[in-house]
């Protein structure tokens, strides 16, 4: 018989103990920063709660606590990270979303400019999501529907554009050197893959990103994307 679980909430709309997941996931979806773990006995949830660290060691995940399995494929004790990132009529006001996916939990985060690019969302989308992962001692797989991204880490061009001083093979000045610079630095950091999904094809945690995306950007008083507009 499967155990109880019961969720805790650290960080969300309203923290405390949940007995199911669907209670616990209304306090923390779309709540950026969200902090939350599943705990078979009360007693550990509450004792979490009141020092709600994440462990650094690696956790075997173990088919009986899996709540669902991962739509993707995936490597034991890894963490999966789902990006989108988007702008309104490119360049405009834009968003980015992510979910990191590790030890049966699923935290989003997201966030948005009055203006910037698609291209600039992808990547920022990617650069906080891992600048916002606490666990950095598993392999990383990274998935994105944007092939300038995948492309760019995973075929070396942004570890050439670096080398040449942000010039292209072409000759051309590199965009977005600020960004990429960025999460070169994250990624050498760690053990981090690049994965292509296919967008908007039906994948849940795809469209989840797009839609955390495009509710970032049409917030108010979006901050000024200062890498974007001094170019």
């Amino acid at each position: 018989m499967t155990k109880k679980k019961y969720y805790a909430v650290a960080v969300g709309l309203k923290p405390g103990i949940y007995d199911t997941w669907p209670e616990a996931q209304k306090q923390v979806t779309g709540y950026a920063g969200a902090k939350f773990k599943g705990f078979t006995d009360r007693t550990e949830a509450e004792a979490w709660l009141r020092n709600p660290q994440y462990s650094q060691a690696p956790v075997q995940k173990k088919a009986a606590t899996v709540t669902k399995p991962p739509p993707l494929p995936c490597r034991l004790d890894e963490i999966n990270i789902y990006t989108d990132g988007g702008c309104s009529h490119n360049p405009g006001p834009g968003g980015y979303g992510a979910i990191l996916v590790y030890d049966d939990m699923e935290l989003e985060i997201c966030g948005g400019f009055q203006l910037t690019t698609n291209n600039r969302m992808e990547l920022m989308a990617c650069i906080m999501a891992l600048q916002h992962l606490q666990l950095r001692d598993r392999p990383i797989t990274i998935w994105s529907d944007s092939s300038y991204v995948v492309n760019g880490i995973s075929k070396g061009w942004a570890k050439g554009w670096r080398q040449r001083g942000w010039i292209k093979a072409d000759r051309q000045p590199a965009v977005n050197p600020d960004l990429w610079g960025d999460l070169l630095l994250l990624v050498e950091a760690m053990d981090v893959t690049f994965q292509w999904v296919k967008g908007h094809a039906g994948h849940p945690f795809n469209e989840r990103c797009d839609q955390l995306a495009v509710a970032a950007l049409k917030r108010a008083g979006l901050p000024i994307d200062k890498g974007y507009t001094s170019r």
